[in-house]
């Protein structure tokens, strides 16, 4: 029975793939009068595109180029600290090697990010506080927490940090782990929640986030923003979403010419950059 669900689902999500490939072509040609002033420009990883991702020197450039938020993803470490980090391990963006959640901070702060050329830099890996410490609400920041085994943990850890640098006025948290939004949810906050997925089935109420999830606005009444990959949109969802009172991002591109020619909210691209010229 499992065997034939797996089977089914594979079929669905090849299908849904090739229905948006079909049907979305038109949404990446001319950008002729579109206005993109209004649209809220995100550093993803806090700049990928222009310095090492998610470091502090990340995190400056974006502020220099007049980014309106700037996004780090972070992870627990062992001893119940929040890392600045996309991976689950070390060993891509730093000379070291260990997974996150069995190091601690002490351990990981050994070791030294590496940028994208592979040169060996002196900046370690920051924690969330350093970032908020370093932004001090001169933009909004979007925290993604990555899937975590312990959802109740990592939302009191975030709730805390935010408070810890009084940043509720001025932080969002985003994720596809809808067990962790939900968390923090309950747990009560004063930041806003942001859910992450990659697509929406067409005319279907499900959505893809890493497995196939029934979609509705009441189901995510807490969720201020549903924030999609940007080949997987429509005229129609973008409606959906604002007819809800919610707000739709899209992610993750360079600049504006790979950009979705739809009235979506934020773009969150590795090159603030290029938006901001």
């Amino acid at each position: 029975m499992r065997m034939w669900y797996i089977i089914i689902i594979g079929i669905t999500l090849c299908a849904a793939a090739l229905l948006f490939s079909s049907c979305s072509q038109g949404l990446w040609n001319s950008k002729e009068g579109v206005d993109w002033r209004g649209v809220s420009v995100v550093a993803h990883r806090a700049g990928a595109g222009v310095a090492p991702e998610n470091s502090l020197a990340a995190v400056d450039e974006a502020l220099a180029v007049g980014a309106d938020v700037i996004e780090v993803d972070v992870h627990l470490t062992a001893d119940g600290e929040l890392v600045v980090c996309h991976d689950n391990t070390i060993e891509r963006t730093t000379n070291g090697k260990g997974r996150i959640g069995e190091m601690t901070l002490e351990e990981i702060r050994a070791y030294r990010i590496v940028a994208a050329d592979g040169a060996v830099t002196e900046e370690p890996l920051p924690t969330l506080g350093d970032v908020l410490w370093r932004i001090n609400g001169r933009c909004r920041v979007l925290v993604e927490v990555k899937r975590t085994k312990d959802a109740e943990r990592m939302a009191k850890a975030i709730i805390n940090e935010v408070a810890l640098y009084q940043a509720d006025g001025w932080v969002a948290v985003q994720s596809f782990d809808t067990e962790v939004l939900a968390h923090i949810h309950r747990l009560g906050h004063p930041f806003t929640l942001e859910k992450l997925f990659y697509f929406k089935v067409p005319f279907l109420p499900f959505a893809y986030d890493g497995s196939l999830t029934r979609f509705n606005c009441l189901k995510y009444d807490y969720i201020s923003s549903f924030n999609f990959h940007y080949k997987y949109i429509s005229s129609r969802l973008v409606k959906k979403i604002h007819s809800c009172g919610k707000s739709i991002k899209v992610w993750t591109l360079d600049g504006p010419k790979e950009s979705p020619m739809l009235p979506v909210d934020a773009v969150i691209t590795d090159r603030p950059d290029l938006w901001k010229r």
